[in-house]
């Protein structure tokens, strides 16, 4: 192992994207040989992230049982579970209220399929994203009751809805929320109120602030089947297995950008087992609609099934996604996944336009630490992910705004960089009366905001925000787990890494510096993704490529800089299957010259 006292690896302080490399844990140097791989790579990862020695054996295989805490431990969950038990001895006219996005969808669905198991029929509503916006409506939930609902469960929206659920409670329909979201110390009216985040919530349940409300959900089921195991229910029906819901826990958590450590990991490590089954009928299309040939992996669920259900919600129809997690007609599965994928293909290039024009008003805001950029006419179903895009170019948080010309206010998304709690910060503007609407955790945020307030918010987050963008970004740095000679970037390797996974927020997939190298060709695929083909001292050569990197300085000095220099190459390693037989790959992240 290298020594912590070395400051950066190979000396490199500033890389082509500005980036200082330091070990995160200890160095792997594995050389070129695959002898190398006896070495436990898999416990080294665990440890460099935050695995006590102790722990690793429950960490290299997170099962359910090692990771689930006792439901009852969260404020409310035995109250929520009291409730739906009794509305399910009682026959009573049950409606799951869920989010328009993936987490909301897989909650739905969740409780929908809990609910079906348990010889019960739930309604669900899900409100559009365009003409009712995020979370309850007082008027939904008053509609909801008149037509005969007596429990109303939300999921992933209702921890700041006060004013909705006061208007259910004088309607006299009991509502239930199951969210994730940052809390107010005031809590709105509700016959129980399951979050984890909640201000007043204990320390074992604090603990799990980081799970989606999916997660949150699959413990208020675990809680309300032992609720009725209790009052007999079970001694003439069989009880249900609820490990086989862990499909919709592992997208929902992954496609929510949940941080993938304790039990999150686990739901997903499991999840995946279930998915790979394909007995939602649902899931089942979804994946072939995907083109997926194999067995979803955690990187699937981001950026293959999460984004079709999320297009529903964004330039389609919202109830899509709950629908299709929910059927068991294949013939409906394929209509309705090959629905989300045109929309899916719809959403892109919506999504292109509006990145497109918000880039354009970088230039103006080159001074702000916080990114607020907005336009008449931009589509709100996209601005979430423009948002993620200019954060991940410019390196600050960013919160782009749909602006509607008719009621003068504007729809905003933001995402932020690790160490700045934007999501705080927006409901903290919300209470100094610059927002008519807004809440978020740390990462993401949402907002509802008067037009003319756009400035005195861009101010406002300016300052508020400005020391922790500017400590978060002193130094970016870009952490490795392990370096190797282009021999070593084997299929194996790759499988050996992925032993620690699954990898997301908070558990970061492996990133190897390969090298050194120089480039045999450097290529542009597509509009904006670097290919290249680079080889060792070792003789061995590997391919490599770069995503939306093309007009970057890294880009640009891989197409047109690194001839006859020497580099180092970082990034993820991963398998390309379209040859006839697998060979590893790089996905750039960065490089450094070498000379």
């Amino acid at each position: 192992m290298a020594s912590h006292s070395i400051p950066h690896v190979f000396g490199i302080e500033r890389s082509l994207s500005g980036k200082a490399w330091r070990w995160r844990g200890g160095n792997m140097a594995l050389g070129g040989g695959a002898a190398s791989l006896s070495d436990d790579i898999v416990a080294q990862l665990l440890l460099s992230r935050g695995v006590a020695r102790e722990e690793l054996d429950r960490h290299r295989t997170p099962t359910l049982r090692e990771f689930l805490p006792d439901p009852s431990a969260f404020r409310d969950m035995d109250a929520a579970a009291e409730r739906i038990a009794q509305a399910v001895l009682g026959g009573e006219t049950i409606t799951i209220y869920g989010d328009y996005d993936v987490d909301g969808a897989t909650s739905s669905a969740l409780m929908i399929r809990l609910l079906r198991m348990l010889g019960h029929d739930a309604g669900h509503y899900i409100p559009d994203r365009l003409l009712e916006g995020y979370g309850p409506s007082g008027e939904a939930l008053v509609a909801l009751a008149e037509q005969g609902s007596s429990l109303i469960v939300t999921v992933d929206c209702g921890a700041m809805a006060y004013e909705a659920l006061a208007m259910a409670h004088a309607a006299g329909v009991d509502v239930i929320v199951v969210d994730h979201h940052k809390c107010a110390a005031e809590l709105p009216q509700a016959a129980a109120l399951v979050n984890p985040n909640r201000l007043d919530e204990s320390d074992l349940g604090a603990r799990h602030g980081h799970l989606a409300a999916v997660g949150v959900a699959f413990l208020l089921g675990i809680a309300v089947v032992r609720t009725l195991r209790l009052r007999g229910y079970f001694e003439s029906r069989p009880e249900p297995d609820l490990r086989g819901l862990l499909d919709l826990v592992a997208l929902g958590t992954v496609a929510d950008v949940a941080a993938l450590h304790g039990l999150n990991r686990a739901f997903v490590a499991q999840g995946l087992k279930v998915m790979a089954r394909r007995q939602n009928v649902g899931m089942s299309a979804l994946i072939d609609a995907s083109r997926l040939t194999r067995a979803p992996a955690c990187s699937d669920l981001g950026f293959a099934l999460g984004p079709r259900i999320n297009a529903g919600g964004r330039v389609g129809e919202s109830t899509l996604g709950v629908r299709l997690l929910t059927t068991e007609d294949m013939d409906e599965a394929q209509a309705i996944s090959a629905q989300l994928s045109a929309l899916n293909d719809e959403r892109r290039a919506i999504e292109a336009e509006v990145q497109e024009a918000a880039e354009a008003q970088l230039a103006r805001q080159h001074n702000r630490s916080v990114l607020v950029l907005s336009g008449t006419g931009w589509h709100p179903g996209v601005i979430g992910i423009v948002a993620g895009r200019i954060k991940e170019k410019t390196g600050k948080p960013a919160i782009v705004i749909a602006l509607d010309g008719e009621s003068g206010q504007g729809k905003g998304s933001g995402r932020s960089i690790s160490g700045v709690d934007l999501g705080a910060a927006i409901i903290a503007a919300r209470e100094s009366d610059l927002l008519v609407a807004g809440g978020g955790h740390a990462m993401a945020a949402g907002l509802t905001i008067d037009a003319e307030k756009l400035d005195a918010l861009a101010d406002w987050l300016d300052t508020r925000l400005a020391g922790a963008v500017q400590r978060a970004s002193a130094e970016q740095v870009l952490p490795l787990d392990l370096s190797l000679a282009p021999g070593g970037l084997t299929p194996e390797l790759v499988e050996t890494l992925d032993r620690a996974g699954p990898f997301g927020v908070g558990w970061p997939g492996p990133k190897l510096a390969v090298g050194p190298v120089r480039l045999v060709k450097a290529d542009l695929v597509g509009t904006d993704h670097v290919r290249v083909i680079a080889s060792g001292d070792d003789g061995k050569s590997f391919k490599a490529i770069g995503f939306r990197m093309a007009e970057s300085e890294l880009g640009q000095s891989l197409l047109h800089g690194a001839k006859g220099r020497k580099l180092w190459l970082a990034g993820r390693a991963k398998i390309d299957d379209w040859g006839a037989r697998p060979q590893a790959e790089l996905h750039i992240e960065d490089a450094a010259w070498a000379d």
